[in-house]
């Protein structure tokens, strides 16, 4: 950060307004990060944070914490005074936390998908340490998955929270992207109370979607194209 300074303060010197703007910025950043203050806690908005992304500094990248407690109190960990200090400082950083019991996720990797379910339930747990994990690693990065399924297989597309359907039908190919047409959507949680797509189709659960329309998470897609 030191050294872009200097050369912003060269630039700013032949009057370069960019330069002239950047500077303050990248003063205070230093002064922050004396004051071991990270980047992402420095209150910088959108337009400061674009102004200093090819810097690629470490500090101003979304962070996640993750505490390990033992099986006992994964399920209620509220007196568990290590948590209380990390959640502390995670939110001193502007960071998330996760908590989770590694043993039991050790244990719950050899189970098989219907005894995980049942261990689960028996410690009074609704999901795993890791589903929790990946879902607050696609929230801290503002990701969603929406869902392909044919006869011959089923894929989930990991797309940014606010894509529009065309390109978001670009992630499967660009082809799809250009030629779209329009997007037949129905929610993965209808879609599996109904047991098919006929079924939700005959709910009126499935609905046909243009250009506009932003991906939601969990939509099971089918896209319609022509190129």
């Amino acid at each position: 950060v030191e050294k872009r300074k200097q050369r912003i303060e060269k630039i700013a010197k032949s009057g370069d307004k960019d330069a002239r703007a950047e500077l303050p910025l990248l003063e205070r950043i230093i002064e922050g990060l004396g004051e071991a203050k990270p980047v992402r806690a420095q209150g910088l908005n959108e337009d400061e944070l674009e102004m200093i992304k090819e810097l690629t500094l470490l500090t101003a990248k979304p962070s996640l914490f993750v505490a390990n407690v033992s099986e006992d109190e994964v399920a209620d960990y509220s007196a568990n005074e290590h948590v209380k200090r990390v959640e502390e400082y995670a939110k001193n950083e502007g960071a998330g936390i996760v908590v989770v019991s590694a043993r039991i996720e050790s244990e719950i990797a050899e189970l098989s998908d219907e005894e995980s379910a049942a261990f689960l339930e028996d410690l009074g747990l609704e999901e795993s340490g890791l589903t929790k994990l990946i879902k607050a690693s696609y929230a801290l990065l503002g990701l969603i998955n929406y869902f392909t399924a044919g006869e011959m297989e089923a894929r989930a597309w990991t797309i940014v929270n606010g894509t529009k359907a065309p390109q978001a039908a670009g992630k499967i190919h660009s082809d799809i992207e250009k030629g779209f047409i329009r997007a037949e959507i129905v929610s993965f949680d209808d879609l599996q109370a109904c047991g098919s797509q006929n079924a939700a189709k005959e709910k009126g659960l499935v609905r046909l979607e243009g250009k506009e329309y932003v991906m939601k998470d969990g939509d099971v897609t089918h896209f319609r194209f022509n190129v």
